[in-house]
């Protein structure tokens, strides 16, 4: 599925029709707006825009995606039959609930982070959401971190699992040799000792697995003198809560939490 082909999420809702609306409300042009109810960054608003398009409904958006919104800031109004408006409601505040929370979770700690680390980059995981996966990875870069691979597609990253099945983290680099170019080598290690021999054999970026921060930060020193552009990426059960820990001692940090636990952010939809 394409990141706005959209028509999916509303078949799972509308399924053969909206039978409340269709009953209760008048086949009447009419008019609405979604307000949020919570300071937050904004994200979903060109996917709400479009489940409003494909019901014959037309908005317009008051703020853009990755703007940062006060409590109660009107954010979206929308035009168009009434029975297509209130159809779409459900589905267009999901991806704006979402969406939001995720790129504002994302931007609280990315804010938090560069008040002691300016350089720290806050990353995604493939933890996600099936089938919602673009969105959510779009909604971290809207609030300002970094999405990490899409997918097992579009970079290697050689995990426990895969060394363990090929004979170690040399024997796991040695089969990197062929790489295509452009293609990024990450590989998770626990302990220095790995991360000095895949930074030795041309790993890219060196996962520091469950690591503590002083042992991710010694890494990063031994193996910078190794490739300065080599990056240190923590990972491993960080949260918001203890992620400043790593502030200084690595460059990137992955969170799981940014998208498989995030808190929503409220909207409402009145009409006017």
């Amino acid at each position: 599925m394409s990141e706005m082909d959209l028509r999916p999420f509303l078949d799972e809702d509308v399924g053969s029709g909206d039978i409340t609306t269709e009953m209760f409300v008048p086949d009447i042009l009419g008019k609405a707006v979604i307000m949020c109810e919570e300071d937050a960054v904004i994200a979903g608003l060109e996917e709400a825009a479009e489940i409003f398009r494909l019901l014959g409904a037309d908005s317009e958006q008051l703020v853009v995606d990755g703007e940062r919104v006060r409590k109660d800031t009107d954010v979206m109004i929308v035009e168009g039959p009434l029975r297509s408006i209130l159809t779409g409601e459900r589905v267009a505040l999901n991806f704006l609930m979402r969406m939001s929370g995720i790129a504002t979770e994302t931007n609280s700690i990315m804010t938090k982070v560069r008040e002691r680390d300016k350089h720290l980059m806050i990353a995604g995981t493939r933890k996600t959401t099936p089938g919602f996966r673009a969105f959510e990875k779009k909604a971290i870069a809207l609030g300002g971190g970094w999405p990490h691979r899409n997918g097992l597609y579009d970079m290697i990253l050689i995990k426990d699992n895969h060394i363990l099945a090929c004979g170690g983290v040399s024997k796991a680099m040695e089969r990197t040799s062929n790489v295509p170019d452009g293609i990024k080598v990450e590989i998770e290690v626990t302990n220095i000792t790995d991360g000095i021999v895949a930074a030795k054999m041309g790993a890219d970026i060196i996962m520091a697995d469950h690591m503590s921060p002083s042992e991710t930060k010694e890494l990063m020193k031994k193996t910078k003198l190794i490739h300065k552009d080599i990056l240190i990426e923590a990972s491993g059960n960080i949260t918001k809560d203890n992620v400043m820990d790593f502030a200084g001692c690595a460059d990137i940090v992955s969170l799981g939490s940014l998208t498989h636990s995030p808190k929503a952010v409220h909207f409402s939809l009145d009409l006017k």
